[in-house]
């Protein structure tokens, strides 16, 4: 496989990464010597490649051939890649709407354990913004997206969620964001003040698929200065709202 290699590649992971290209293919025995010589590396080195894989579950071993084979987290990775990449196809055109609209940076931002990621934006033209966050992770407690995705989480799973968080974190800390988050599922939409940076207002709905499952959240992010409170409620959580409806039926959710 001759790819023109980057000045920043690190060589093990560009291994690992061939490793796992060749096992995609069909071949009836991908066995340790095969994959050497395929790969063009020692034995030695493509074992411990394998291993490495093996401990994270990607690779697997058939112990009666010799043989290996992707793991299912190999399969549920590539999965949620495709998920991604879909959820950015059908919303970035609904983002560019809202971003044109207000003038305002829009994100999609997904869970990503316990925290938010944010997958994609549309830029505003503002002279006077936030840089941006797209590939950027946060607790997911400390910002609009976060909140209006967990806002529909159980009692336990925030209890399981502050478990880990370090201690200065109380009990009173976790029913006070209950009520929050209680509050952000009766109304719908979340916003949060300073939670990514003083001065930065972010307001966010969560996005549904078919089974009424949270995917995501559409969330709008701006200076404190522009982002009043008459313009959040009379233009900016309107537009969202409706935003979050239109890519939500796309998922096929259908409000009852």
């Amino acid at each position: 496989m001759n790819h023109e290699r980057s000045p920043y590649s690190v060589h093990v992971v560009e291994s690992a990464l061939e490793l796992l290209e060749i096992l995609t293919q069909d071949h009836p025995a991908p066995t340790l010597p095969y994959l050497a010589e395929t790969m063009g590396l020692s034995r030695n080195k493509v074992f411990r490649l394998l291993a490495t894989l093996e401990e994270r579950g990607l690779v697997e071993k058939e112990e009666n051939t010799g043989c290996y084979r992707l793991g299912l987290p190999a399969a549920e990775l590539a999965q949620k890649l495709l998920k991604n990449v879909s959820l950015i196809q059908i919303a970035h055109p609904i983002m560019e709407t809202l971003a044109r609209k207000h003038d305002e940076a829009v994100y999609m931002t997904v869970l990503s354990g316990d925290e938010v990621l944010f997958l994609d934006m549309v830029d505003s033209g503002q002279q006077i913004k936030a840089a941006s966050l797209v590939g950027e992770r946060f607790p997911f407690f400390t910002n609009a997206a976060g909140k209006a995705i967990r806002a529909l989480d159980s009692r336990d799973i925030l209890e399981r969620v502050f478990r880990k968080r370090p201690r200065r974190h109380s009990v009173v800390d976790m029913l006070l964001l209950e009520e929050e988050l209680n509050k952000i599922r009766n109304r719908g939409v979340a916003v949060d003040a300073g939670g990514l940076g003083e001065g930065i207002i972010t307001v966010a709905v969560a996005v549904r698929d078919y089974a009424g499952k949270v995917v995501g959240a559409l969330t709008m992010l701006g200076p404190s200065f522009r982002m009043l409170t008459e313009r959040l409620e009379t233009e900016i959580i309107p537009s969202l709202m409706e935003g979050a409806d239109i890519l939500s039926f796309k998922f096929g959710y259908a409000k009852i």
